[in-house]
């Protein structure tokens, strides 16, 4: 069975750093592209960060690029989202999401074929 869970999640002051992990069970995640969704309360379900599953290719949404780093240990069979300078704004369910397509870096939330269940990140003071 295909699994993914994000463990990772918390309560962090403003300015702080949280790290979150896609862990993968049942398939390799070298050969996926993984993203990273965030759904905020009353809010629909947006792109963060992605990173292709050939090349590294990676994307950052406007609102977290310069913050946030995505990268892979595939020895671990894990993809990080390592999140620094954390504002109120970025409180948020965190997804993680599988695309078979190893090709792609997809924004969207139909382009991903496995989905883990969320984690909660709560930035405040």
């Amino acid at each position: 069975q295909l699994k993914l869970v994000e463990p990772g999640g918390g309560l962090v002051q403003p300015g702080g750093s949280l790290r979150l992990s896609c862990a993968a069970s049942g398939f390799t995640l070298d050969y996926y592209a993984i993203g990273w969704f965030r759904q905020a309360p009353g809010k629909e379900r947006e792109g963060v960060s992605c990173i292709s599953g050939s090349d590294g290719t990676t994307y950052y949404a406007d609102s977290v690029k310069g913050r946030f780093t995505i990268s892979r240990d595939n020895a671990k069979n894990t993809v990080q989202l390592q999140m620094n300078s954390l504002k109120p704004e970025d409180t948020a369910v965190y997804y993680c999401a599988a695309d078979q397509n190893a090709l792609a870096c997809g924004r969207q939330m139909y382009e991903y074929d496995y989905w883990g269940q969320g984690t909660q990140v709560t930035v405040s003071s």
